[in-house]
């Protein structure tokens, strides 16, 4: 039996003009680049799914695209998760869900749930929605993840509820948002958003040797003690889990370069 979940590392979709002769090669084909990325990076986070639906032969080409042991995670759709009351999300939710993201088969990884920054924490319409996320979808198991961007989650109701519906909560490396490493389910996904386009990796060196770190102790079932919680006073099992680090948004530039190394310090793992 193993005594590490898997370490995946990515970044955020595939198509950006300034990775092409920087992370590309020269002259790839852009019909190319997620073959290309899919064997230098681990995981792709796809945004493209939380504006709009796409065709379930659209998730079919792109499972055949990559390799074994790759994985996509995919954002939700805004229309589920932009909304006053969020219980009342159950068709947008099975939308989302029926489009025919399936197709991925085994190369789907978490579905990623993410909430405006002005969506303040309600925790009895909150649990209303979790309870729309099905296990399954056409046989397929999935895993859900909640990026919440506002303050009022730092609760322990939130965290409780999560762990009751096997949700992990995001861990948003952030300026603004709420960074909660609270542990509630059978993986951790973070988000880092702390990038730079002025330093090659993305993160400094030095801070990719502590996010080594943090994901390795993921992964082994602990939890960083440096993170902040927002129920520290749940004893969470010490458990493989596996782990999803996405450098997203700032040092977009730098991205995949960051991904990789990361992953050179982390991973392999399982």
């Amino acid at each position: 039996m193993s005594t590490s979940g898997t370490i995946r590392t990515g970044i955020g979709g595939w198509t950006f003009e300034p990775w092409e002769g920087s992370f590309y090669p020269e002259k790839l084909a852009k019909k190319r680049q997620l073959e290309f990325a899919s064997r230098e990076l681990t995981a792709i986070e796809i945004n493209g799914t939380y504006y709009s639906s796409q065709k379930p032969e659209t998730f079919a080409r792109w499972a055949t695209e990559v390799p074994e042991g790759f994985v996509f995670s995919l954002k939700a759709s805004r229309f589920a998760t932009n909304r006053k009351v969020l219980g009342e999300a159950g068709e947008s939710v099975q939308r989302f869900l029926g489009q025919g993201l399936t197709e991925l088969g085994a190369h789907l990884g978490p579905i990623l749930w993410q909430f405006a920054p002005t969506k303040r924490f309600d925790p009895v319409d909150f649990e209303a929605f979790l309870k729309l996320l099905p296990d399954r979808q056409d046989g397929l198991p999935l895993r859900h993840a909640l990026e919440v961007r506002h303050p009022s989650f730092i609760d322990p109701e939130f965290a409780a509820l999560a762990r009751k519906h096997r949700a992990a909560i995001v861990y948003a490396h952030h300026d603004e948002y709420p960074e909660i490493a609270d542990i509630t389910a059978d993986f951790v996904y973070a988000r880092l958003q702390r990038g730079s386009d002025d330093v090659p990796t993305c993160y400094p060196p030095a801070e990719l040797d502590a996010w080594a770190d943090r994901l390795q102790e993921w992964a082994e079932g602990g939890r960083p003690r440096d993170l902040p919680l927002c129920d520290p006073e749940h004893q969470t099992a010490k458990e493989p889990r596996d782990v999803f680090a996405f450098f997203i948004s700032s040092g977009k530039v730098n991205a995949p370069n960051g991904a990789r190394e990361l992953y050179s310090r982390a991973g392999p793992r399982g």
